[in-house]
């Protein structure tokens, strides 16, 4: 069932918290840095399993630390060098990712989670569109999925109990 709140995701309940990066991503702003400074080693072992499959925009790849797990959608294509930025997200992408993630979910009984609105940050997709993907694919699943509309630093969003 999906809930859509305003709040700081860092703060979410969720045993399951996720992102949208590019392959071999930098992680350098938004929530990915975030998450980075929180948490270095996931950098580091995201890096090394890029390193290993040579992902592509679509694939979903899940980090468990300690206190806390986190999905990579890769939505965004991949930098076209070291020096350069990756490329936006495409509504494809995330439509891929979203449909991997909701089977992760499946395969890997998460319990719930939280992710804020893919693509559309640093990405810079339309919201509206991207928005009905949330629903086909995360709409049915058996879990509460808290979308993060709106970020508020600091302030735990009001995430209906499971």
């Amino acid at each position: 069932m999906l809930h859509y709140v305003s709040g700081d995701i860092l703060l979410s309940s969720a045993s399951l918290l996720a992102h949208g990066v590019a392959p071999n991503d930098h992680f350098s702003s938004g929530l990915a840095l975030a998450l980075r400074e929180r948490w270095p080693a996931m950098v580091k072992d995201f890096r090394h399993w890029c390193h290993q499959h040579s992902p592509r925009p679509g694939d979903v790849w899940i980090w468990s630390g300690p206190g806390i797990r986190v999905a990579h959608l890769l939505t965004q294509d991949e930098a076209k060098d070291a020096h350069s930025h990756p490329g936006r997200a495409r509504s494809d992408h995330v439509n891929h990712a979203l449909r991997n993630l909701a089977r992760a979910i499946e395969q890997e009984r998460v319990a719930s989670l939280a992710l804020p609105r893919i693509g559309t940050g640093v990405g810079g997709l339309d919201w509206e569109v991207v928005k009905p993907l949330f629903a086909h694919h995360l709409g049915g699943l058996k879990i509460p999925v808290y979308v993060y509309e709106s970020y508020r630093r600091g302030e735990r969003a009001a995430e209906p109990p499971r």
